[in-house]
């Protein structure tokens, strides 16, 4: 009768009401404090004592086993906390579908704490890009967001309505593979290796470098307050580095989880990848990203026979089935059509010096060819035209042709020009 003795003591606890939100305990309760608490509230009020239940299992060794001292297996959460720190011990929990026995043991712990370290670095290059970005220099236009800046706010989106419904069901072991999926996947494998240039190369206030620092502070902002609870010390740390005018609240554990504000679009009206629009997007850049992949694999290759060092080194051609598409076909080839649509941004995405579309009937020999969404594809890496700009690092043929910047190429003898000369 624990739930009548607290929550209708309304006189000692007048914040509490009766039903309970929620009944917590292990499994062993559905014969035990749940059933009984069912049975006695519905003999007495006429309803369960409760609005849900959730119930978890055991924790155990690695191998599933029951912890005993006399085995030597077990983990004390004070032992983790002094090795690992607390967060480890909440990312632990939150990591593990709680339903089933919950496995805890030094090589899990090993592992989370290189997710863990994943995520922390991935705030830390967020955090480090925006410390000269202000809302003083006033509001960046969605015109200037590119393509891959509008495919990263699509993925933070996604990850926000996930992460906010899995709270809403106590899915937390979801919480933290959306979470680290999305720091090592979407943004340090991708479009963060991608940003490096525009946001290193590019003049510090160009529309294209403060793009991108737009979408920097959106997904830090979105993916802090997703953390918070569980990941509570890190988030609110990450907090206190962030600008003053960054940020809307001296504590991140004084916010709310975050609106969907760069897509326009309230958390209670879902976001759906089945949108027409939406689905021919995330269908074109997942074909792109396909392409990536085959070509970084063919790069890394290259590397491992000491034919290039950096990827910037190379030059790459993708032989696509043909130029028919042009020609009175009734159905294109859309790859073709979109590696062609998309050239000038190749070489960023690829992070190669250049990139070259051509029919795949002028293919050499010896050159394989794959497929891409049904579509066959083959790739050529050859060494980069041009010469090594000493400033971003790219291949280029118009290097030195500013006299007063001989080792540098044309957009970095432009950006330095200004800035030597200063304000107007």
């Amino acid at each position: 009768m624990s739930h009548a003795a607290v929550l209708k003591n309304t006189r000692r606890w007048p914040q509490l009401t009766w039903p309970a939100d929620l009944y917590l305990e292990g499994s062993d309760q559905h014969r035990g404090w749940f059933h009984s608490s069912l049975l006695a509230s519905l003999e007495t009020d006429g309803r369960p004592p409760y609005k849900a239940v959730l119930t978890h299992g055991f924790v155990v060794d690695g191998a599933g086993k029951k912890m005993s001292k006399s085995a030597g297996n077990v983990v004390a959460p004070q032992e983790v906390i002094n090795k690992y720190g607390a967060e480890i011990l909440r990312l632990w929990v939150s990591a593990t579908d709680f339903r089933e026995d919950v496995r805890i043991s030094q090589d899990i712990l090993v592992q989370l704490v290189e997710a863990y370290r994943k995520i922390r670095n991935t705030c830390r290059f967020l955090l480090s890009n925006l410390y000269d970005f202000h809302p003083s220099d006033g509001p960046v236009p969605d015109a200037d967001l590119q393509e891959i800046d509008r495919w990263a706010l699509f993925r933070l989106q996604i990850l926000n309505e996930k992460v906010q419904r899995a709270y809403r069901e106590a899915e937390f072991h979801t919480i933290f593979h959306a979470l680290n999926n999305f720091c090592a996947v979407d943004l340090s494998s991708f479009y963060l290796d991608i940003l490096k240039d525009r946001l290193y190369a590019s003049a510090a206030k160009s529309p294209e470098r403060r793009a991108a620092q737009s979408v920097l502070l959106e997904t830090l902002t979105t993916l802090v307050r997703l953390m918070a609870p569980v990941l509570s010390f890190t988030a609110e740390e990450i907090w206190g580095y962030m600008p003053a005018d960054l940020k809307e609240k001296e504590s991140v554990l004084l916010t709310t989880f975050p609106m969907a504000s760069k897509m326009g679009r309230p958390p209670e009206q879902k976001f759906s990848e089945k949108e027409e629009s939406n689905k021919t997007f995330l269908e074109t850049w997942g074909k792109l990203i396909e392409v990536r992949e085959e070509v970084s694999r063919l790069l890394e290759q290259q590397r491992r026979e000491k034919k290039i060092g950096s990827s910037l080194e190379a030059s790459v051609t993708l032989y696509a089935e043909g130029e028919s598409w042009v020609v009175g076909l009734d159905k294109p080839y859309p790859l073709y059509k979109l590696l062609q649509e998309k050239k000038a941004f190749l070489p960023t995405l690829f992070i190669v010096s250049q990139v070259d579309v051509l029919p795949l009937e002028r293919k050499p020999e010896g050159v394989a060819t794959f497929q891409v969404k049904e579509s066959p594809l083959a790739v050529q890496v050859q060494p980069a035209r041009g010469t090594k700009c000493e400033r971003c690092w790219i291949y280029r043929e118009d290097v030195g042709t500013d006299a007063g910047y001989p080792t540098l190429c044309g957009r970095c003898a432009g950006v330095v020009g200004a800035d030597a000369a200063g304000p107007n």
